[in-house]
């Protein structure tokens, strides 16, 4: 066996490899261990070994890929290249693009673990600015997963050429004069500086751009890991912005849309609300539609159903729910044993939104500004019923009420407080029985909504709930 102690990049190890071969010693014969620069293997100490190292011809693709697995500190990095490369250079040329090869397979991992640790430290350094000798320099410290400084420290020298700058890790550090990039032994973060006059005017721009409509904590964990927001000075008030989010949500959704507030009667008689509904501009989509469909049913009603906006069949007459869907929620009905005449149906849009493909008019989902816009029709005409229980057909409608953050395939099924009724059930739209792919899905659909139904049913006589069910 001979043990090769190898500096822990690649080019000292592409000269081991060179020895090896030149000496045709196996991969099962070689323990590799890793040394700093001061440190020397057995086969560099033998003049005889190195004279004999030829250049390595092996594909180019091999040096890419060693170059950057190289930087990975899983040791066993070195006995895999060296094992993959053995084998080209003896007769297995194409290895690289065997993907189901064992080594092969734990390489490409530890390159993809590299690429994204380069990725990370690329969109995530922040510099922080200082004086030395009369002059500006930049520093920044960062920890990345693996030895990657080589391999990331270009990308700064370009994007940042005209400034002399510093990052600092704990292995390396690389160092920008305006003319040469420089590696030197890694710095504790203490050397860092710890702010500037710069970091709270980021936080500051940082939490006033902040758009939180595109606010995905889960979504951010994934692409950002959390252990890096503590290098980031526009998070360290994340706290702070994510408690603004509903207020800012909120402001958004006024400034993107005119609202039928202004034009709500002050009566609360439903006939009257009607009327004046017929004639609300309040959103461009009462360009387009035929009318204004209100709602309908008792005015004394017990349950009401809040769907989207209206269909076709429901534009062209006027009325909630008399096309294949309302067909569909009759029969829901019925079944639930909930007869229609005993509840008042209604959309959280009242104006049809469509496109026309020739003679057919192809419904839209309508966007956020225009269901705001019409929220006050619908906040009259509960306040109006005063009823026991709400139930909201589709995503549109339990937004509408309940806000963003339902999510009709999570909370289907759920009874919430609301401050509209006693009872809101968040339910599927009868449109989804008809869209579904195949008729064991359509059924499961249906049953849903039959049994969100006879769950409005069952609360008319049940003790009042607190909370979520």
């Amino acid at each position: 066996m001979i043990q090769v102690s190898v500096e822990p990049h690649f080019e000292s190890f592409r000269q081991r490899c060179r020895e090896l071969l030149a000496s045709g010693v196996p991969p099962q014969e070689v323990i590799w261990s890793e040394a700093n620069a001061a440190q020397l293997s057995l086969l560099a100490e033998s003049p005889t070994a190195s004279s004999r190292a030829p250049k390595l011809n092996v594909p180019r693709r091999f040096f890419d890929l060693a170059r950057l697995v190289s930087a990975h500190r899983d040791p066993a990095k070195w006995h895999l290249l060296y094992s993959v490369l053995w084998r080209i250079t003896h007769g297995d040329r194409n290895l690289l693009g065997v993907q189901v090869d064992p080594e092969v397979i734990r390489l490409t991992h530890m390159r993809q673990a590299i690429a994204r640790d380069i990725h990370h430290m690329h969109a995530l350094v922040r510099f922080r600015r200082l004086e030395r000798d009369g002059n500006e320099w930049f520093v920044a410290w960062y920890r990345p997963d693996h030895r990657i400084v080589r391999l990331a420290a270009p990308f700064f020298a370009e994007r940042f050429a005209a400034m002399r700058w510093s990052i600092l890790t704990p292995d390396e550090s690389a160092h920008w004069d305006g003319t040469r990039l420089q590696f030197l032994p890694g710095a504790p973060q203490s050397e860092a500086p710890d702010e500037d006059a710069l970091e709270a005017l980021w936080a500051t721009y940082y939490g006033t751009t902040f758009n939180p409509a595109r606010m995905n904590l889960d979504l951010m964990r994934q692409e950002l890991p959390q252990r890096f927001w503590s290098n980031l000075p526009e998070l360290r008030n994340l706290p702070e912005v994510l408690s603004s989010v509903p207020e800012r949500l909120e402001v958004m959704q006024r400034q993107q849309a005119s609202s039928a507030r202004s034009v709500i009667p002050q009566t609360s008689g439903l006939h009257v609300l009607q009327q004046a509904a017929m004639a609300c501009t309040a959103c461009p989509l009462h360009c387009n539609a035929t009318q204004t469909v209100f709602g309908e049913g008792p005015a004394n009603a017990q349950i009401v159903l809040v769907g989207e906006q209206p269909g076709d069949a429901e534009d062209l007459a006027g009325r909630p729910f008399v096309g294949p869907a309302g067909e569909v929620l009759d029969r829901a009905l019925a079944e639930a044993g909930v007869p229609r005449t005993q509840v008042y149906l209604t959309n959280a849009v009242k104006h049809f939104k469509h496109v026309r493909e020739g003679k057919r008019r192809i419904h839209q989902a309508p966007r956020m500004p225009e269901v705001v816009a019409c929220k006050p029709w619908l906040e009259a005409e509960l306040a109006s019923i005063r009823p026991t229980v709400v139930v909201l057909l589709g995503a549109t409608a339990a937004k509408a009420l309940l806000g963003n953050s339902v999510r009709v395939t999570r909370d289907a099924g759920r009874v919430f407080r609301s401050p509209h009724g006693v009872h809101s059930i968040v339910s599927v739209h009868p449109s989804f029985v008809l869209r579904s792919p195949d008729p064991e899905t359509s059924e499961s659909i249906r049953n849903q909504l039959i049994a969100d139904l006879r769950t409005a049913r069952h609360l008319l006589v049940s003790e009042p709930v607190t909370g979520n069910r």
